[in-house]
């Protein structure tokens, strides 16, 4: 569809417009996130907050085994406490990198739950494997070279420029650009409501204004950034399907 995005989604789902939400800024495996919310989800049948918060010191003693560090910081994390925030975001604060992921998920659950109890209405929480900032998210998207192996000191130039003219146009910032052979990789920061393949799609057909040199179809996802072994697995399965697109 072509106006299709994440926000459109949530308002189909929620049946509204959403008015408060939050992005996970952090890059985080899909994985990890799928793993963390089901945990949380079985944390949650059995709740007794005065226990909880008596073995709150537990999260920071690295000789318990992980799986019950895990099992306290969900169990933090799903108390309407101040205190049991404040005692994660203390974790998050020190220089290690034990369960710091998890710990950063359980953070980001507290912070919903206290924010909906004080606003009085439910927040929505966004989370990618890729993360965002603010109220943007982050996306990986690769543009393809049509002929030759790789792009001419020129093209670099025109995508450059003209990627971050539509970018600008609608409030989105390029993060990282590189060239691999014929693969342009870009990370890039956009609005929640932007329709990201339109982006591109417009972005793509200015740039062959100056010479025609980039295929129409392109991939873009918030999953992950991909090395060139998983960008030439996607295009050789896009091949052997018969797609013509990849975005």
């Amino acid at each position: 569809m072509e106006n299709e995005n994440i926000y459109d989604k949530i308002r189909e789902l929620l049946g509204t417009t959403p008015v408060n939400f939050n992005i996970l800024e952090e890059k985080i495996d899909i994985d990890l996130q799928m793993q963390y919310f089901e945990f949380s989800k079985n944390v949650k049948k059995s709740l007794n907050q005065e226990e909880i918060l008596k073995s709150k010191e537990d999260i920071f003693n690295s000789d318990l085994p992980e799986k019950t560090r895990m099992t306290r910081f969900a169990e933090l994390a799903s108390l309407e406490s101040v205190e049991a925030y404040r005692t994660i975001e203390r974790y998050i604060k020190l220089p290690i990198f034990a369960l710091k992921q998890w710990a950063i998920l359980a953070l980001q659950e507290s912070r919903m739950l206290l924010e909906s109890r004080l606003l009085d209405e439910n927040q929505v929480f966004i989370s990618t494997g890729l993360g965002g900032k603010g109220t943007k998210l982050r996306y990986f998207v690769v543009l393809l070279l049509k002929e030759g192996k790789e792009f001419s000191e020129l093209n670099r130039k025109i995508i450059r420029n003209e990627v971050e003219m539509v970018l600008h146009k609608f409030n989105g910032e390029i993060e990282k650009i590189s060239f691999t052979g014929g693969y342009a990789t870009i990370m890039v920061i956009m609005p929640l409501q932007v329709p990201i393949k339109q982006i591109f799609r417009e972005s793509v057909k200015e740039c062959n204004l100056y010479g025609n040199f980039l295929k129409p179809n392109f991939i873009v996802t918030n999953v992950k950034e991909l090395s060139k072994s998983e960008i030439d697995e996607f295009l050789k399965n896009q091949k052997k399907t018969g797609s013509e697109t990849v975005d």
